[in-house]
């Protein structure tokens, strides 16, 4: 599960040695995005579980020139219309330096290559936050359509 572009990115899954990074990345993109501080031992249980849990997912790292540069967590989602799983995109994040470099494309471009070579998968999908139109920008000049659904949800604590 390798890819390559212009700057010498390589994609791979994630071993239990990234975990500490990727328990990094994911509480500097909750800052960043939402103003959240995520507690880190919520979040080491969080990450540690996907590992312990294969079937939940799995998670990608990018590699930039020799050095970590990111993560991206993709699950399953079963799809009875399409009698196949539709993988989901989750918890992209990316360091700052290492951004507009190709690193998410190159994510997008190794998952999207497994689905090509596998019946069994049926499409890609991801959310993103209305007010991040840099990032709604880059899925569209990769392909992806925003045309079909609209997210709704419910979290515990947050709404009653």
């Amino acid at each position: 599960m390798k890819s390559s572009l212009l700057m010498n990115i390589s994609i791979r899954r994630a071993t239990v040695a990234d975990i500490d990074s990727i328990i990094t990345w994911q509480i500097a993109m909750a800052q960043e995005t939402e103003g959240l501080v995520l507690d880190r031992a919520t979040v080491r249980r969080g990450v540690t579980h996907v590992f312990e849990s294969p079937n939940l997912g799995y998670y990608l790292v990018a590699d930039v020139e020799g050095q970590l540069a990111g993560c991206m967590l993709v699950l399953s989602e079963w799809s009875d219309w399409r009698a196949g799983m539709v993988l989901w995109l989750h918890s992209v994040y990316i360091e700052p330096p290492k951004r507009k470099m190709g690193v998410f494309k190159a994510f997008y471009e190794c998952v999207k290559k497994s689905v090509m070579n596998d019946s069994k998968l049926r499409g890609i999908r991801l959310y993103v936050d209305k007010s991040n139109k840099s990032a709604a920008s880059v899925y569209r000049k990769l392909g992806m359509s925003s045309e079909h659904y609209e997210l709704f949800e419910w979290m515990v604590g947050e709404s009653d």
